[in-house]
């Protein structure tokens, strides 16, 4: 009887600290994102879904704990938390195998191209933000090498902007030199689909023979790999060019979030 006793008393301690560090990590998570936040970081949206999903699987998890310790449903939470870990591994495997596709993709590609596409990425205060300006200066410096190469800005207005994508970018790179006749804006896309869809269509009002001409798409390195699948699809021979993502922790963000976004256009399109 004593011996039940001190089980029951190393089980019920057990559990006390599985729930305390549980508790410990959702509050350091959430304390890193508080900060965050106040400091107005960029991708403060990425971090509020990583928060929402780590704090969802916490919970999830210590209610599963919480139910083993009745008796009545120990069985039934047993079989639940190998259900949960199963699911947790299958996800972590898949987020793995994501991540390896998206750094597969994730340098430039050496060819001649006849056209130009750079991909937007927001504004801020109708200027190019962060990310967006890395891409800019990539092409740029490509057309520094090859002149006469006309470049497709494409994107449209978002949420609090005064300005469409395009236009910022169009200013961006004409500041910097490049020729305005040979800046084609596309401004009316919302997503990478979009993106290349309209520029394909731009390019053939401009008269370009698109079954003949290679384009090469002007993106962050974490989004070449599914930039390039989605051009495919529509039609594009398509390069990569990759921009170097500013910021460590910006980095790494950001190639979080691409693993959901490639598995979305693999499985939906």
């Amino acid at each position: 009887m004593k011996e039940h006793s001190t089980d029951n008393n190393k089980t019920a301690k057990r559990r006390r600290l599985v729930t305390i560090i549980a508790a410990a990590l959702a509050v350091v998570i959430s304390g890193i994102s508080f900060v965050m936040m106040l400091q107005r970081l960029p991708n403060m949206h990425i971090v509020f879904y990583l928060v929402l999903g780590l704090s969802t699987l916490l919970v999830i998890y210590l209610v599963l704990w919480t139910l083993g310790a009745h008796e009545k449903y120990a069985r039934l939470a047993k079989i639940l938390r190998r259900c949960y870990l199963v699911c947790l591994l299958i996800g972590i495997a898949g987020f793995i195998t994501l991540q390896g596709l998206i750094l597969s993709g994730a340098r430039s590609d050496d060819a001649e191209v006849g056209c130009l596409i750079v991909l937007g990425a927001g504004l801020r205060n109708d200027s190019p933000s962060m990310v967006l300006r890395t891409r800019l200066n990539k092409a740029v410096g490509y057309l520094a090498q090859r002149e006469g190469i006309p470049v497709i800005v494409a994107g449209g207005m978002g949420r609090g902007e005064t300005i469409t994508e395009a236009e910022a970018m169009a200013r961006y790179l004409r500041a910097r030199g490049v020729d305005e006749s040979l800046i084609w804006k596309e401004d009316a896309s919302t997503s990478t689909r979009e993106n290349l869809a309209f520029s394909l269509a731009l390019m053939e009002e401009k008269g370009l023979d698109v079954e003949n001409t290679k384009v090469a798409v002007v993106t962050s390195e974490f989004h070449v790999y599914r930039a390039k699948l989605i051009a495919e699809r529509e039609g594009l021979d398509a390069i990569g060019l990759a921009a170097e993502t500013p910021l460590f922790y910006m980095r790494a963000l950001c190639f979080f979030r691409e693993a959901f976004a490639l598995a979305n256009a693999l499985l939906f399109g």
